[in-house]
């Protein structure tokens, strides 16, 4: 009874932390863009040059000033929500995770290229470390309910809670074991009904009913271990900026310079601004032009690894399944001239799940999470099961690592598998 006690416990409170980080950012978004708190692309193409390098300034001394403020609040450096999980039974820094999230959100409100998941991912970590306190639960269930924490965190704030669940378990816990199901399903319902009260309960991208064919099912094939070989290479630049945070006065200077930087090639690019969400959207619907998804494909990876290597925190989420919708819909442009009369938008969704799955390591949360942030269930899931199965074969037998572990080092992922017994391919 103690430990369902914690689960309902930490579904509410993720659901309403992640409604109220959800509103906190539309608020920022609005206030420095001066424009639709939901819409950033829309909002930063009206405003001016100079607003684009201030803004992204003041986020870059925000940045800064927030890491020094967030060391002060625990001793010892801060514990990734993966790592706690792996190696600390779910046990991190209360105070100084809360901090972090709600910087993340600041930011990512400004502009900064990362995702906003983040936050609620940390703030559901956060409020299943303290009912397990409460509730005194054994280490194995604490480093059950944090996952399921930080998977409530993300259903709560995407509206998907499913794809949550089976996140927790796949990608948080490593582990997608029958007993674990009803305690992740059960949070991440709870804390999806808490923000629907606040939130609106609407796909995140709505996109038309695409029908698959020959010529989709082919592409896919075909594009499934490209996106896994461009995975690898994506990961590892993240990892090699997660372990390259800039320290002492650096962590002041780096973030300024980087996110100034980012400001100023926003003015020619704004797309590259925020998570990625609404150029995604605009890929998902035949209305981005393949010039411009050829660009955003050279310069978001880019983006996110130095907003990453400059110690700004914030999810990758987003950020990575915008760049597969890049991807995707590049090489669907390239493969209409041999097959034509494919929408490109099916492309871009495609591309969209297997660069996620590669890099999460997810599949099968991938696929379900797509679907519900899409709202369709059955139009392009052939299609998308056959590029993710493959990416994420191409991406795990070259390199071990998830975004979502990619600061721990070589004998740390290894010790991980043996921990939690996942078969490497």
């Amino acid at each position: 009874m103690h430990f369902w006690l914690a689960v309902v416990l930490t579904g509410v409170g993720t659901g309403a932390g992640a409604a109220a980080l959800t509103r906190l950012l539309e608020a920022v978004q609005h206030i420095a863009w001066q424009g639709s708190g939901t819409d950033l692309l829309q909002a930063v193409e009206h405003v001016s040059p100079w607003r684009h390098v201030l803004v992204l300034l003041g986020a870059g001394l925000l940045t800064g000033c927030g890491q020094i403020i967030l060391r002060q609040l625990s001793s010892g450096n801060g514990i990734d929500t993966t790592a706690a999980i792996w190696f600390y039974a779910g046990r991190m820094p209360g105070l100084r995770t809360l901090g972090s999230a709600v910087l993340s959100v600041l930011i990512v409100g400004m502009g900064v290229s990362l995702g906003r998941e983040g936050a609620p991912k940390q703030a559901g970590a956060v409020f299943a470390n303290f009912f397990s306190d409460k509730e005194r639960l054994s280490d194995e269930e604490r480093r059950l309910l944090v996952a399921c924490g930080a998977g409530a965190g993300m259903a709560a704030a995407y509206g998907v809670p499913l794809g949550g669940a089976l996140f927790a378990l796949e990608v948080m816990r490593g582990k997608l074991a029958l007993r674990y199901v009803l305690p992740a399903l059960f949070t991440a319902l709870i804390a999806s009904a808490v923000a629907w009260l606040a939130l609106p309960n609407a796909v995140t991208y709505a996109i038309p009913a695409y029908a698959s064919s020959a010529s989709v099912v082919l592409w896919a094939l075909l594009m499934g271990p490209i996106a896994g070989v461009v995975s690898v290479g994506y990961v590892r630049a993240v990892s090699w900026a997660d372990r390259n945070k800039p320290r002492g006065w650096q962590r002041v200077l780096a973030p300024v310079v980087v996110l100034t930087l980012l400001g100023v090639v926003s003015i020619w690019f704004p797309q590259i601004l925020g998570n990625g969400k609404d150029i995604s959207q605009l890929a998902f619907t035949n209305q981005a032009a393949p010039l411009l998804l050829l660009a955003i494909l050279a310069l978001k990876p880019v983006a996110i690894v130095l907003c990453t290597r400059s110690g700004a925190p914030g999810g990758l989420f987003t950020p990575s399944l915008t760049v597969g919708a890049m991807l995707g819909g590049v090489l669907g442009y390239a493969w209409s001239w041999v097959w034509p009369g494919v929408p490109p938008g099916l492309f871009a969704i495609i591309g969209a799940g297997a660069i996620l799955a590669a890099t999460t390591q997810g599949p099968i949360s991938t696929v379900v999470l797509l679907m519900e942030l899409t709202g369709q269930y059955r139009s392009f899931v052939l299609p998308l099961l056959l590029a993710v199965a493959t990416a994420t074969l191409i991406a795990r037998t070259i390199e071990p690592r998830s975004i979502y572990d990619a600061r721990l080092t070589d004998e740390e992922v290894r010790s991980r598998r043996e921990l939690f017994e996942v078969p490497t391919v």
